[in-house]
């Protein structure tokens, strides 16, 4: 039977909620046990997936499809597990479920209530999260804050999962913030008891505590907690501020966070194995080189937008002792007439081109391509950073100057990018586009297969529009490569230009797959191609 962790947060959002789950799954994971994740989300959204960037960060996808929060990619990063439809929960995914079923008779014209259809719904949904992964320990963390009255039903329904299970099955750590106080040099305790006392009032007694702090807690304040708290004072976890965030989860090893768990579960207390961990942070602390990539999107002004590419680049540079400095450049800076775009990428060495939708700073990103391609500069293209990069080869090099995507101009003659069949008659935008994983075959001698180094492989995918095979001998005539192609389908998966030092874009997402210990092999390939090129510019 698996066992169960529940992450909540207290006194404000913003704490690390995420990665101190991450860090603990990280550490059971080492001591041999499998893992799992999930995120409860308080919102009324069904999912992510229709959510502004601005509003939510980047939405990350799962292998099999489903739309999530950007968490979830902190998950996979950390635990390196791929995650599953039972990953991400929301308040609107749970009461549209409860309300699909109904309409469809299942509950036998019973009062639909928030206790007991809402709060067995959730309940049935960490047990889902147990069964289709397999897990010994499934951990949850639960979005917001404590008290939030968005995710009061939640909370409600941890009440009764621990008392179902008890606590040899159950384990609650609750995240906290301990403020620093300037002028009269203390760290202050009372928010935290107060959060204590609100999770009380809700049925729940927390068995961990997690203290968030700028410095070290004195035992005065460590006694202080554990009084006030009814907690262990060696169940009081600091979570002090660090520079390298892969070292929190040693941080927490260090105060034994992960015995802590397996003894109140009563699980074997096994040997860690985090060596590859500790090489890691040791890599981190002590990248000797430096170059600056290009990142050219249209929600430059939050980095959260495009949070699993910035980490991707970084686990690229990883591979090669290399820091990466990204140079955030908004694409529609890039469309202005006064714009110097050589003075913008001067100490660009990779010029990277992400996803997105809407027509909004598009002739930018297409300027971005058209740059690196006559620069001979290395160019990655994801998504829409492939669909525009074949864009302006059509316009500049096949001479189609109209040529662009009905997502943006529906009657436009030159259709590039094009709708599929199946897409033109759908309404609903949630949950609709082609998302998860897809395969793709490679061809051999290519850019693209000299980084996989297989033929096969699979992707995830987060897009609606598709290249338009009408144009594909004319592109090629020219020297443009259909390096990857979704067999089933006949998609175009990737291109690469035929004499370009490395041009290469793909429809799909690469970032979600990409580790800190294992960078995907278009990130690696991409920033070793920058690196050259650095070099080849002294």
């Amino acid at each position: 039977m698996a066992k169960f962790v529940f992450v909540t947060g207290g006194v404000c959002s913003g704490l690390g909620k995420g990665i101190t789950a991450s860090s603990i799954a990280l550490l059971l994971k080492a001591k041999g046990y499998k893992v799992f994740m999930q995120k409860f989300d308080p919102y009324m959204n069904v999912d992510p997936g229709t959510m502004s960037p601005i509003q939510h960060g980047e939405v990350f996808v799962t292998y099999d499809g489903c739309e999530t929060d950007l968490d979830l990619g902190h998950y996979e990063r950390f635990i390196d597990e791929e995650l599953n439809y039972t990953s991400n929960i929301t308040n609107g995914k749970i009461y549209s479920s409860v309300i699909e079923k109904e309409r469809k008779g299942d509950f036998l014209g019973a009062t639909i209530q928030i206790v007991p259809h809402i709060s067995n719904e959730i309940k049935n949904k960490i047990y889902e999260a147990a069964s289709s992964s397999g897990a010994d320990i499934v951990i949850t963390e639960i979005g917001g804050t404590v008290g939030d009255i968005e995710s009061a039903v939640m909370m409600e329904t941890l009440r009764q999962f621990r008392a179902e299970q008890g606590l040899e099955n159950t384990l609650f750590v609750h995240t906290t913030l301990i403020p620093y106080l300037f002028g009269s040099n203390e760290l202050k305790t009372k928010p935290t008891q107060n959060s204590i006392i609100e999770l009380r009032r809700l049925g729940i007694q927390p068995d961990i505590l997690v203290t968030r702090a700028p410095v070290p807690l004195t035992d005065h304040v460590k006694e202080k907690l554990a009084l006030f708290g009814s907690i262990p004072e060696q169940n009081i976890i600091e979570a002090v501020d660090v520079q390298n965030i892969y070292q929190i989860p040693i941080n927490f090893h260090n105060q034994h966070i992960e015995d802590i768990i397996l003894q109140q579960f009563g699980l074997k207390i096994t040997k860690s194995n985090l060596d590859y961990w500790y090489q890691l942070i040791d890599t981190v602390d002590n990248l000797q080189d430096e170059i600056e990539i290009a990142l050219v999107g249209k929600y430059t002004e939050l980095e959260d937008a495009y949070l699993s590419v910035k980490e991707a680049l970084k686990h690229a540079g990883y591979k090669f002792n290399t820091k990466i400095k990204i140079n955030w450049v908004n694409s529609e800076l890039l469309e202005k007439d006064k714009t110097n775009i050589q003075e913008i990428f001067q100490n660009t060495k990779g010029i990277l081109v992400p996803g997105g939708f809407g027509s909004r700073g598009i002739e930018g990103k297409i300027k971005a391509a058209n740059y690196a391609r006559v620069h001979n500069i290395p160019y990655l293209g994801i998504c829409l950073g492939m669909q525009v990069a074949v864009i302006e080869f059509a316009r500049n090099v096949c001479k189609l100057k109209e040529a662009t995507s009905r997502e943006f101009n529906p009657l436009t003659t030159e259709p590039i990018i094009d709708l599929m069949a199946d897409q033109k008659s759908i309404v609903n935008m949630g949950g609709t586009l082609r998302l998860g994983n897809y395969e793709c075959t490679i061809t051999k001698g290519t850019k693209t297969y000299a980084a996989y180094q297989q033929e096969t492989i699979y992707e995830r995918h987060r897009h609606r529009y598709e290249f338009n095979n009408k144009y594909k001998d004319l592109l090629a005539s020219k020297g443009l490569l259909f390096t990857g192609i979704n067999t089933p389908s006949n998609l175009v998966e990737i291109i690469e230009l035929k004499n370009h030092p490395y041009f290469v874009a793909c429809q799909f997402h690469p970032e979600f797959k990409s580790r800190p210990t294992r960078p995907h092999p278009l990130f690696a390939s991409f920033i070793a191609a920058a690196i050259k090129y650095a070099k080849s510019q002294k």
